[in-house]
């Protein structure tokens, strides 16, 4: 039996403007278009399409109807950085190398 907070894979039926339906089991769920990710989503195919077979998280259960509201952004979160990491030069030059850099960047700093 499923319950509220369970980890379940589905099987991705048909996607809409609004949200995704999947079949778990012998349940029909919806994963709410604010349910792929915290920003705006333009596009649900950008996430899945037709017949993807998804690991979901079970937000609300109606085991009359058999109907699951689920969530695909709980355990599909893109975490990171989504920007280039700036590439740094590790290391260091002895105070003999960079001593004459170092007087004349002061003195410029002086005048």
């Amino acid at each position: 039996m499923i319950v509220k907070g369970d980890i379940v894979y589905g099987i991705i039926t048909n996607i809409t403007g609004y949200g995704a339906f999947v079949t778990v089991q012998d349940y029909s769920g919806l994963i709410h278009i604010s349910e792929f990710s915290d920003g705006y989503v333009k596009d649900i195919g950008d996430f899945v399409s037709s017949g993807d077979r998804v690991k979901l998280k079970v937000l609300e259960i109606d085991h009359e109807q058999k109907r699951l509201q689920l969530s695909y952004k709980c355990l599909n979160k893109v975490r990171g950085v989504k920007c280039e990491v700036p590439k740094y030069t590790i290391g260091f030059k002895s105070l003999r190398d960079m001593l004459s850099q170092f007087i004349k960047d002061q003195l410029e700093k002086e005048e």
